[in-house]
C-alpha cells in the first residue's frame, strides 16, 4: 500500500488498484504537482458521508442557539411590491 496517495500519473496508471483501495482502505488521495487534487472514496463511504441526515426541523432544534435567549424582531414597516 502506498499510504493513500498517489500521483495522478500512478493513479491514472494503476486506476483499478486506486478504486480497490478506496474500497478496502479508504479515501485515496490523488496529487498533481506536488499539490492535493482529487479524493477517490468507495460508493459506500459517499452514500454515508453524503446521506441526508434529519429534518430541517431537527436541525434547527439541535442548534446551540436554541435556548440562547436571542431575540429576533420582524422589522415593521410596509411590505414591499414584487412584479411576478
Amino acid at each position: 500500500m502506498n499510504d493513500g496517495i498517489w500521483t495522478a500519473d500512478e493513479a491514472e496508471a494503476k486506476f483499478g488498484q486506486v478504486m480497490e483501495e478506496a474500497q478496502t482502505h479508504g479515501p485515496q488521495t490523488v496529487t498533481r504537482d506536488g499539490r492535493s487534487a482529487v479524493v477517490v472514496v468507495s460508493a459506500e463511504e459517499w452514500e454515508r458521508k453524503t446521506k441526508r441526515q434529519g429534518t430541517l426541523a431537527d436541525f434547527l432544534a439541535a442548534s446551540p442557539l436554541r435556548d440562547s435567549g436571542i431575540e429576533i424582531e420582524r422589522l415593521k414597516g410596509a411590505l414591499r411590491n414584487v412584479d411576478l
